[in-house]
């Protein structure tokens, strides 16, 4: 009986925070339409470097993982054991963070660059 009862519980509640969420939104639009702000007014702004931004995360985690198959195969070999396995992997996260991070720094030195040169124009 309680493995029926969890699928069941977990619609219901699902349903109702969907619901939820729509009726305090409306109730949010109508109460800014009635005191005169258009409810349109508060849309996400376009990003003009958010692909950018993606592209240069992805392209750095690539380059993490290639280092750190690199690494892991110059310093193990192709014979590890289960310690060497273990270690190899703190290796791929570690190149991933570090990449990662640095395709986001790079893409924040690009907007900034950017965002220096349209202030200038302007």
């Amino acid at each position: 009986m309680p493995g029926v009862l969890v699928p069941i519980s977990l619609f219901l509640g699902a349903f109702a925070m969907i619901f939820g969420i729509r009726y305090l939104s409306n109730k949010e639009k109508m109460a800014m339409i009635e005191r005169g702000i258009d409810p349109g007014v508060f849309k996400a702004t376009p990003k003009p470097f958010l692909s950018l931004k993606f592209g240069l995360l992805l392209v750095g985690l690539g380059l993490g993982l290639l280092v750190a198959l690199f690494t892991v195969r110059g310093i193990f070999g192709s014979d590890m054991s289960h310690t060497e396995e273990t270690q190899s992997v703190a290796i791929y996260f570690g190149c991933l963070g570090i990449f990662g991070g640095l395709g986001l720094i790079v893409s924040y030195v690009i907007e900034k660059k950017w965002l220096d040169q349209e202030g200038l124009k302007r």
